[in-house]
């Protein structure tokens, strides 16, 4: 039975209270990582109040102004630039220590975006209780990361290249749970492959974390044809079944609450991109995965093939200057 009517979210079907988006461990079945997603226009604002969730701040569209009051009483501001889009290149982000209170709210174009501007707030649930919590819940220092401390890493090769934002990875990011980045996979690849899991702890190999990909698509047809992608996961074990095949489109979701996952499927005339959100019950912060056996096989080819020359997509073209 295709389980895509409980984890795959639709554009406008899971919002609330302002938001355009809203996943959070209200969601049956979901419990350490949440996302939520904000159009704003004019002199909107929205406020969150953390509780025992960490969040990472990150501009789609456009740039916005955070404003943050930290458990010890401190203020932190920050004019987050932003980007046109999210195929135009890396964004400087916010990071937002447990027990603090978020207000964004917009600050006008950012860089160069026209119309509203659009905002995610990543989180991850740090409460001592998860498992995941270091025992400093809240202590975590605020930080304004800007565009150009993100490392951007070219993973894969061949048809399966692309680019990723390591913007909220344990290397880069000080935080307590929270595990994000931002994937651009060109027209025609594939991302997410080979299929992989974590959803188990194994000590060294495995970290068992919950993910979310939110997705956005831009055509390359210039008659602006319908942009689609795909993404799949299915299980890894008899005793925990999941299988999803989602066609997905901007503003999507699909949730991995476990199972292998991939690929993520670019149209041929659709560049893909998603934000990931991961973090877990386990006592380490850390990446780690497993490889599907009968697909592990295609990182052996990578070395052998070059990588997609169209990456990165916010390279500018011949005449125009950054």
């Amino acid at each position: 039975m295709n389980d895509d009517t409980r984890w795959v979210l639709p554009l406008g079907t899971a919002g609330g209270g302002g938001w355009d988006l809203a996943v959070t461990d209200a969601y049956e079945g979901w419990h350490h990582t949440s996302l939520r997603v904000a159009t704003l226009t004019g002199s909107d604002v929205r406020v969150l109040a953390g509780g025992d969730w960490e969040y990472v701040v990150v501009p789609l569209s456009g740039g916005v102004r955070v404003t943050v009051e930290t458990p010890d009483g401190s203020t932190h501001e920050a004019a987050l630039a932003g980007r046109v889009d999210v195929f135009a290149g890396p964004t400087d982000v916010a990071y937002v220590p447990a027990g603090s209170r978020i207000t964004v709210r917009a600050a006008g174009a950012g860089a160069g975006a026209a119309g509203p501007v659009r905002v995610a707030l990543a989180g991850a649930l740090v409460s001592a209780g998860s498992g995941t919590a270091s025992g400093t819940a809240g202590v975590r220092a605020f930080r304004h990361l800007a565009a150009g401390e993100v490392p951007v890493e070219r993973r894969g090769s061949g048809a399966a290249s692309r680019e990723v934002r390591n913007f909220g990875t344990p290397a880069v990011l000080d935080a307590d749970a929270i595990i994000a980045c931002e994937v651009v996979t060109p027209a025609g690849n594939w991302s997410s492959w080979p299929p992989h899991k974590h959803d188990v702890e194994r000590g060294g190999e495995e970290t068992a974390l919950e993910e979310i990909y939110y997705f956005e698509t831009k055509s390359t047809d210039p008659r602006g044809t319908d942009p689609v992608g795909y993404q799949r996961v299915y299980a890894s074990s008899a005793d925990r079944p999941i299988d999803v095949l989602a066609e997905v489109r901007t503003g999507d979701v699909v949730l991995v609450p476990h199972g292998w996952h991939g690929p993520s499927v670019a149209a041929p005339d659709a560049h893909l991109y998603y934000l990931n959100v991961m973090a877990g019950p386990g006592p380490q912060r850390a990446w780690l995965i497993c490889d599907d056996p009968a697909h592990a096989w295609v990182r052996g080819d990578w070395p052998d093939q070059p990588f997609d020359g169209r990456l990165p997509l916010s390279r500018p073209a011949s005449g125009e200057t950054v």
